[in-house]
């Protein structure tokens, strides 16, 4: 009789446990994803640096761009705030473009790119990567600007900031 009533109170309290289950799921869900939404990473630009239109065409068969056609080949164009550095990364995305304007400092002069793997400011000697345009100098926060880079056919890229 009395194992009996036990199996009955414990067959009142599953539906309560499962209903528990549920909420705590959901509870964790939710954090999550709040986690994962404030975990992303930005590549931020500084806010002294101007929004300019962007929108440079580069026909790869011009001589001053015959090095983008080969992996680690960089090229440097007009257009931006001081100039675009674009690289052949030899990887996927395959090219890459940066502003030449540094983004830690009003700079009246623009970056410089040695074929290495950053560029340097030449006003305080902050480097950024050229692969992510990522500060590589401790104290510097915001990241050099980016374009993005289309590649239309074989010979042609579009350089934008859209």
């Amino acid at each position: 009789m009395r194992l009996y009533t036990n199996v009955q109170n414990i067959c009142k309290l599953q539906p309560f446990t499962n209903k528990l289950d549920i909420i705590t799921m959901r509870k964790l869900l939710l954090l999550f994803i709040v986690i994962t939404f404030f975990s992303c990473e930005k590549n931020e630009t500084n806010d002294l640096l101007p929004d300019v239109p962007v929108n440079v065409t580069i026909n790869l068969d011009l001589p001053q761009y015959q090095d983008l056609q080969i992996a680690t080949g960089w090229a440097e164009t007009n257009g931006g705030i001081k100039g675009i550095i674009v690289l052949n990364t030899g990887l996927t995305p395959t090219y890459k473009a940066f502003d030449r304007a540094c983004p830690n400092n009003d700079c009246s002069s623009p970056m410089t790119f040695d074929g290495g793997l950053k560029m340097k400011c030449p006003c305080d000697d902050s480097e950024y990567s050229i692969l992510d345009g990522s500060p590589q100098t401790s104290g510097n926060s915001h990241f050099a600007r980016e374009y993005k880079v289309n590649e239309i056919n074989p010979s042609t890229l579009i350089i934008t900031n859209n």
